[in-house]
């Protein structure tokens, strides 16, 4: 992000606009929807320009900018359509130190007007740093469509009841009061009966919450998926969207967490397989702690909570503890690392059942029914994998796995950073070696990529090195 967006006060302030061609129109026309005192220095401006001055909506002074002019003001923009004349506005901007923009000119700009969805006062602001306007100006048409005109209305009103609505204690209650008014309590009452059913209406939510028991804590095991954002379920949004306390294992993605309320505690609950760990039985208690506060807790998982997870103990602290819980399933890794390959994790007259494996657990490597998946057409979905390469490897070997048996190796799936190696059994764990894998890794036994694998190697390789 090379732009940060903020929303800069500027009500009473003065703005300033270097020219009063098309440029500063269009500027111009933005502008004059915000409270700000806009001066605008054109010698030759443009009639709508000069009405706008006869209105009193802005100050126009027909002369070129100096200076003195730029000097207090909250924002300096150049319109002047003129490299001259645009480069002397940033340089008085700059002396004076004023943000400047200078129209059309990301370079020489010490800031950027984004494309604007104005609900006033509920403003959605679309930047794309200038590298596609046309594509701000789409996003900015589709939420325009799905944001409805009584939504300024509505904010409004909301706004002018805050007052009345911190009877409800700071937190949980008074955010699901607010949830019930926008959601569903002011459209509706808006609707059926216009503006003035809106107060109304409100008040009497607010007094049904008043009454209302405080709800108990409730914590949501969530599955995150694999990484990508897009993959999560919209049950699992749902959840970050509400949760007052989130706990996360160590492979959950930034971009994920990034979902999460700003408000929401964020604590790392991260497990690392031969390295260090929060301990298993001071997750339990925090989130159980929680919980008994009231609060919604949302324990997120990488992948599916119900895959190596550690899920029943968790659950059950929340069962002897009295605490409500939800199970919200996500995409396993082995589902979105197999689909990266195009392949199936069953097929007929290939494997007609999957086995899910673990490459360690609490103890070390871990054992497994070596006999059965050696035998010829057999998957496996190994997690963990990395470290007990060579493990699996020798007991596949032992149990007289074929040594061409392929291997697919698929690292960070469905992420940016996704790599994907293919080899076989007998060149597995040197292969794995080789590729210098850092990221969480599935590896299937019994399954290629459908690309061929020499193209797959060529890639590994050139990624490697």
């Amino acid at each position: 992000m090379q732009h940060f967006p903020v929303f800069m006060a500027v009500k009473g302030r003065r703005i300033v606009v270097s020219g009063g061609g098309d440029a500063a129109v269009a500027k111009l026309r933005l502008l004059l929807k915000t409270d700000a005192r806009l001066e605008v220095y054109a010698t030759d401006p443009d009639p709508e320009v000069v009405q706008w001055g006869l209105e009193g909506r802005l100050t126009l002074c027909r002369r070129h900018i100096e200076a003195s002019d730029v000097m207090g003001a909250v924002l300096a923009y150049g319109a002047d359509e003129d490299d001259l004349a645009d480069a002397r506005l940033a340089a008085y901007a700059v002396e004076a130190r004023v943000p400047h923009n200078i129209v059309d000119n990301l370079n020489d700009s010490a800031f950027i007007t984004p494309a604007i969805v104005d609900r006033d006062p509920v403003v959605v602001a679309i930047g794309t740093e200038g590298a596609a306007p046309v594509l701000a100006r789409s996003i900015k048409s589709d939420l325009e469509a799905r944001l409805p005109s009584s939504l300024g209305f509505l904010t409004r009103i909301g706004r002018s009841f805050r007052h009345a609505a911190e009877q409800l204690p700071f937190g949980r209650r008074r955010r699901d009061f607010w949830a019930d008014y926008y959601g569903q309590v002011g459209p509706q009452a808006f609707a059926k009966g216009g503006e003035d059913a809106v107060a109304p209406a409100l008040a009497q939510l607010l007094a049904d919450h008043l009454s209302q028991t405080p709800r108990k804590g409730h914590v949501d095991f969530v599955g995150s998926g694999p990484g990508d954002p897009d993959l999560l379920t919209v049950r699992a949004r749902r959840a970050l969207d509400a949760a007052d306390v989130v706990f996360h294992d160590r492979l959950v993605t930034p971009a994920i967490l990034d979902l999460a309320r700003r408000e929401a505690t964020i604590i790392d609950a991260g497990k690392e397989g031969f390295g260090p760990s929060m301990p298993q039985a001071d997750i339990d208690a925090l989130i159980v702690t929680h919980a008994r506060k009231g609060r919604h807790v949302v324990r997120l998982k990488s992948g599916d909570p119900t895959v190596f997870g550690r899920l029943d103990e968790e659950v059950e602290a929340c069962v002897s503890a009295g605490v409500s819980f939800a199970i919200v399933p996500g995409i396993t890794a082995a589902s979105a690392a197999v689909a990266t390959i195009g392949q199936s994790l069953t097929k007929r007259g290939r494997n007609a059942s999957v086995r899910l494996l673990t490459g360690h657990d609490m103890a070390g490597f871990a054992d497994h029914d070596w006999k059965a998946l050696a035998r010829p057409g057999e998957v496996a979905a190994i997690y963990m994998g990395k470290r007990s390469a060579r493990f699996v490897q020798g007991r596949l070997l032992m149990h007289g796995c074929d040594p061409q048996t392929p291997v697919t190796v698929v690292e960070n799936a469905s992420r940016a950073d996704q790599r994907i190696l293919s080899t076989n059994l007998a060149e597995m764990e040197p292969a794995m070696s080789d590729a210098a894998l850092d990221g969480p890794a599935l590896t299937f036994i019994g399954l290629a990529p459908r690309a061929s694998q020499a193209v797959v190697r060529t890639l590994v390789q050139e990624a490697v090195s």
